[in-house]
């Protein structure tokens, strides 16, 4: 069930999230959007979302419009609720990510953390966002990132000086709304930061016999023991039973752990089992998967024996970066645990 905030709370998100779609000059003005939800009251709210951030609506109808024969043209913006897919459900949302892969539309969707895993398998191509029990910051958030730095040609592309403002502006909007949910007594997610430049594989791996020899790079040394990781792994949850555990937030090296640990034990990680390993809530674990994706370090394998579902590992170039810092660790390793 999601929980909103009280109406002032959410006008003062939005003040705020404002920021965001100003951060693109041709963010909001003259874009329109597309939403499709069953719940009646739900896709009144996103109405009203995409009314307060600009857009102009194009079409507000149910899940299963998106199967019509002849459906109307996509927002430059969709928001799409989809809490429990059933068969239809999940054949819409297909579709749906195939448009909007095709027309450079950027999709949002809502869902729950039962329908995480079908949810995820059906979007493939478009590069959506993912919001699990999704509250109204959670939306205006998203739509601010979607209008400032959507897919295709609909929204402006960011530069890196682009995305990290965008960013940092999305962890202020998140500040914000914990502030004001927690004066509701509700309770809200930690803000989620950029990995996008946090990790710099490949420096240093280089050797060269002589001055004049041309840089040749070193092998890679194995993976490490999956036990030692999982020991790590355990050292880290330990922590929650004596302190606060948002004190020790990391979800990206969490995550690189779980993944690394998978690896050496040829096990496959879902989307739902990846975002528990991050100790931090779905819909934020969602962005940083999002985020490591693209910087070239996490990967989606479809599963090939069924093709609803999909599964996230290590790149080489992760791989790499993981095994040179713990041979870096060397020895010495086992003892930190």
């Amino acid at each position: 069930m999601f929980s909103f905030c009280s109406s002032e709370s959410a006008g003062m998100i939005m003040g705020q999230a404002q920021f965001l779609y100003d951060t693109a000059p041709d963010a909001a003005f003259g874009l329109a959007a597309s939403i499709f939800a069953d719940r009646d009251d739900v896709r009144i709210q996103m109405r009203d979302d995409a009314f307060d951030s600009g857009l102009v609506l194009r079409e507000c109808a149910s899940l299963h419009a998106v199967l019509a024969d002849d459906p109307r043209p996509l927002g430059d913006v969709v928001l799409l609720d989809c809490p429990a897919p059933d068969g239809s459900g999940l054949a819409a949302l297909a579709r749906l990510d195939e448009r909007a892969a095709r027309s450079g539309a950027a999709l949002v969707v809502s869902t729950t953390v039962g329908g995480l895993e079908d949810v995820f398998g059906c979007l493939s191509q478009s590069g959506a966002q993912i919001l699990v029990n999704a509250r109204r910051a959670d939306r205006v958030i998203a739509l601010g990132q979607a209008l400032a730095g959507g897919r295709g040609h609909r929204v402006r592309e960011l530069s890196d000086e682009d995305r990290l403002t965008l960013l940092r502006l999305t962890e202020q909007v998140h500040a914000i709304s914990e502030k004001l949910e927690r004066l509701s007594e509700e309770v809200d997610e930690a803000a989620v930061r950029s990995p996008a430049t946090a990790f710099r594989f490949g420096d240093g791996a280089a050797t060269a016999a002589s001055p004049g020899d041309r840089l040749v790079r070193a092998a890679r040394p194995a993976l490490p023991d999956a036990r030692l990781v999982r020991r790590i792994i355990h050292q880290r949850q330990l922590r929650a039973r004596f302190f606060d555990g948002e004190l020790f937030a990391d979800p990206a090296w969490d995550m690189l752990l779980d993944l690394t640990a998978a690896r050496v034990e040829h096990a496959r990680v879902s989307v739902t089992s990846l975002c528990i390993a991050s100790s931090v809530p779905p819909t934020t674990a969602l962005r940083w998967i999002s985020q490591l994706t693209e910087a070239g370090l996490f990967e989606r394998v479809e599963d090939e024996t069924d093709r609803r579902r999909a599964f996230i590992q290590l790149t080489d170039k992760a791989c790499d970066g993981m095994a040179r810092y713990f041979a870096e660790l060397g020895k010495s390793a086992a003892a930190l645990v």
